[in-house]
């Protein structure tokens, strides 16, 4: 059996030198949760499997990712790394490996230009590539039209599809999330991971019908994210979607539920966890 991993995610605004990690809800609302590198080596210490860096602002303000924030980082962690935000060609994914990272994730620069993916996995390995998804539900009653062609989902609120965004969510472009997901594999990525723009920061929960959608419709590993509100949401992916990992912010960043804390659940609970 596969172990779980458990990945805690720093949303990072890079505009100041040092970076700060922040979270918000619904990708709104954003408050301050404390520095990147004191952070990621808190949870290194703690146990996590792999550390998730994103510059959120990266991908709205057309600027590059700072690489010296991801070398500083790397030089105290020593947990796989990955960097997203600002990811917009092979030599930024060269780049960030030359700075540390194993991997990086991409979002919007690979949906106007879904070569990138293959370009990428052929200079790096498809183990480096990640394809990003940050999705809205959108219920097809209110908008049948803009349904059609699109992968419906039963869900107990009437079926629904999933939207795609560009921008850290601040535009939907019609693009249907699971078919992208499909795609974006074809292309080459090795990795998905899925953000719910409903669940973001509400600590309601991930959106389990968006993550067993993706995950049963791609062979590769898929990261759940946007959600979590403590362990049991958690067991509920593991168990109710198969998926390989599981991401946090907010139940970590304010020591909610520290990393030990919801391994030490997941295992009582049967799930396979790196202790």
């Amino acid at each position: 059996m596969l172990t779980k991993r458990i990945i805690p995610c720093l949303d990072c605004d890079l505009q100041v030198p040092e970076g700060r990690v922040v979270k918000g809800v619904e990708f709104k609302q954003i408050k301050y949760a404390g520095e990147p590198v004191e952070l990621a080596t808190k949870y290194a210490n703690d146990g996590a499997d792999e550390i998730v860096v994103l510059d959120i602002t990266a991908s709205r303000d057309r600027r590059a990712t700072m690489v010296d924030v991801i070398e500083r980082i790397t030089e105290n962690v020593f947990v796989p790394i990955c960097v997203g935000g600002g990811i917009r060609t092979v030599d930024d994914y060269t780049r960030m490996h030359k700075a540390g990272a194993d991997k990086c994730s991409t979002n919007t620069a690979a949906i106007k230009n879904p070569q990138l993916l293959s370009d990428a996995a052929d200079v790096v390995g498809s183990q480096a590539v990640v394809i990003a998804i940050d999705a809205k539900r959108q219920l097809v009653a209110d908008n049948p039209e803009k349904a059609k062609g699109k992968t419906m989902v039963e869900t107990a609120y009437g079926d629904v599809w999933f939207e795609c965004s560009i921008y850290g969510g601040n535009e939907l472009i019609g693009l249907d999330a699971i078919q992208w997901a499909q795609q974006c594999e074809e292309l080459g990525a090795g990795e998905v991971l899925v953000t719910s723009m409903d669940g973001d920061g509400t600590k309601d929960g991930y959106d389990l019908d968006l993550t067993k959608a993706i995950n049963d419709a791609v062979d590769i590993p898929v990261v759940a994210s946007g959600g979590v509100g403590n362990p049991q949401h958690m067991l509920d992916a593991f168990e109710k979607t198969d998926v390989s990992a599981a991401l946090a912010a907010s139940i970590f960043h304010f020591n909610e539920y520290p990393i030990p804390t919801v391994k030490e659940f997941l295992k009582e609970n049967g799930v396979n966890v790196r202790i």
